[in-house]
């Protein structure tokens, strides 16, 4: 490593850590929101500039660890910068009368860290450290607005991201123990494709960076905390801190070494989430809650993909290269939808125009629709994905198309007096949008090893148009016939449970009443007290500890898989 390019690693990830301090001056911490854009700069510089897969070693922080670049690292680490800067760019001037400025930057910058340090940690204790960083700190921002919604939100972002921390900490204690004690990520992923390594290793894995990306069933945070989060929190949330738990899944399985169990359980979750979220992404009124589920959907694919490479034990080079490509087309796409999101009450008649048509055209992108970066991404990723994968995602464009049709159906009407919108919130969703359609199809040849839609048959034409095209009709004769789809409320499994346990009390009382049920059980104790605890339960899950119970009943059935 050059000396002049030496310390580029480390700036990344401790400027943003540095401009957080900053904040914490009561003089200057509500002013440090307008220097948001400038904390990921030096992330960018590295990704572009810094040489590959040569480790920064840090004496006596972290253990001793160190940072290092791959090639996929630096994607991961070029599409998140620019996303944060631009989402900065945004935050800096759509939250220019906010009344706590200084709050939002400071935890803004943390996670930015933690964000960035993710992508190129070299050993798990700093990985586990950056990791922790993302998840917890983004509590913050969640609730940044402080209204009943939000807490609730946060309420279940955060006892779920601990559950994912917790997790981790254990798969990376047991893979260390199993690598003969070693810390480098690399000798960890190593041991795990070694004959006879604890399968339990990987449930905890599976289980700990699928929260983070948002796989189904453990998903529920996504669709509660993107709606409560302000708008360019919602852009890095989806685009830029969910990508934290693919690239955690892509550093540490084992690729090249079939492990059927784990990536055909991967693998049918991931894909079932792919339509799921889609499907329940179409009955959501608000537009960020619609993009959430889009994600979860979209997520779902890589995962899926992901499983079923792990399980045919297909070579990591056949991999990282696909998913890095799709993550980084997705995270900025997504983030320019939430962005745009934020932007349309600001637009007048003809600038809402324009709006709506590079929303449409990233939508489509996303969707696959031919000669876009989106359809040269899903090509990509269905190669390691197999037949019956790449069978599933070409399906997909379907519902993908009608999720954001949705979204773009939903989106917030013009206020008052809008024409022009502001500069500084314009040039972010353009910039964003111009790099989730540009770089895919630039970086497409070094992944694929041939020229962008070089293999584009008349076969391949109609095979990616027709979902489109089939969505397209659904679509007109929706609106021809009046027809709207049934709404259902944010968080699918959260409400779920809030139902039954309502309906739980509502039946028993009814019962009580009814003198189905005695007014004294076996020992003499009044009944009404079972109906005072179903009311209690039913406010934990209205309010608090909705997710908690879901998870522990998934740890459960996860623990007694393992100890049969």
């Amino acid at each position: 490593m050059t000396a002049d390019l030496a310390p580029l690693l480390p700036l990344a990830v401790v400027w943003p850590l540095v401009l957080a301090l900053f904040c914490l001056v009561p003089a200057w911490g509500p002013r440090m929101i307008a220097l948001l854009p400038l904390a990921p700069v030096p992330a960018l510089c590295a990704a572009l500039l810094a040489p590959r897969d040569q480790i920064a070693r840090l004496p006596g922080i972290l253990l001793d660890g160190g940072l290092v670049l791959g090639d996929t690292g630096a994607v991961f680490l070029g599409g998140a910068a620019l996303l944060w800067v631009c989402a900065g760019i945004y935050a800096a001037r759509f939250l220019r009368t906010d009344p706590r400025p200084a709050g939002f930057a400071l935890f803004w910058n943390v996670v930015l860290a933690g964000n960035l340090g993710v992508f190129v940690a070299a050993d798990i204790v700093s990985f586990y450290v950056f990791f922790a960083l993302v998840s917890l700190m983004a509590y913050p921002l969640v609730i940044h607005d402080r209204k009943p919604a939000s807490l609730r939100a946060g309420t279940a972002y955060i006892v779920l991201a601990v559950i994912g921390e917790t997790a981790l900490l254990a798969a990376f204690m047991l893979a260390s123990y199993h690598a003969g004690g070693s810390l480098w990520i690399a000798d960890v992923r190593a041991g795990l494709g070694l004959p006879g390594s604890p399968s339990a290793i990987l449930w905890l894995m599976i289980l700990g960076f699928g929260i983070k990306a948002g796989l189904m069933p453990l998903h529920v945070w996504l669709p509660v905390a993107h709606p409560a989060a302000p708008v360019p929190a919602s852009a890095v949330l989806s685009g830029a801190i969910v990508k934290a738990g693919i690239f955690g899944l892509l550093v540490f399985l084992p690729f090249g070494v079939p492990v059927p169990l784990a990536g055909t359980v991967l693998a049918l979750l991931g894909f079932a989430g792919l339509f799921a979220g889609a499907l329940l992404g179409l009955a959501q009124p608000g537009g960020k809650a619609v993009l959430a589920y889009s994600t979860v959907s979209q997520m779902g694919l890589v995962m899926g993909v992901l499983g079923a490479a792990l399980a045919a034990g297909t070579p990591a080079a056949a991999v990282l290269p696909a998913a890095a490509l799709y993550a980084l087309g997705h995270g900025l796409s997504k983030g320019a939808l939430f962005l745009s999101y934020g932007l349309a009450p600001w637009c007048g008649r003809g600038w809402r125009r324009a709006l709506v048509a590079v929303a449409l055209l990233l939508a489509l992108s996303i969707a696959g629709l031919p000669f876009t970066a989106g359809a040269l991404a899903k090509s990509a990723i269905k190669g390691p994905a197999g037949p019956f994968g790449a069978t599933l995602i070409g399906l997909s464009a379907l519902t993908s198309a009608l999720v954001l049709a949705r979204f773009l159906a939903v989106l917030p009407p013009a206020r008052a007096g809008a024409g022009r919108p502001p500069l500084l919130l314009a040039l972010p969703v353009l910039a964003l949008a111009g790099a989730a359609l540009v770089l895919p199809v630039v970086l497409y040849p070094a992944v694929a090893g041939k020229a962008p839609f070089a293999a584009t048959t008349l076969a391949s034409l109609l095979e990616g148009t027709w979902p489109l095209a089939l969505a397209g009709l659904l679509v007109i004769g929706a609106l021809a016939l009046g027809l709207k789809p049934p709404l259902l409320p944010e968080g699918d499994l959260l409400d779920l449970m809030r139902r039954s346990v309502a309906a739980a009390r509502a039946g028993f009382e009814a019962a009580v009443r009814t003198g189905a049920v005695s007014m004294h059980d076996s020992q003499g104790r009044p009944a009404a007290v079972w109906g005072d605890n179903l009311a209690r339960i039913e406010a934990l899950v209205r309010d608090r500890a909705s997710i908690a119970v879901v998870l522990l009943v998934l740890m459960g059935a996860l623990l007694a898989a393992l100890l049969r």
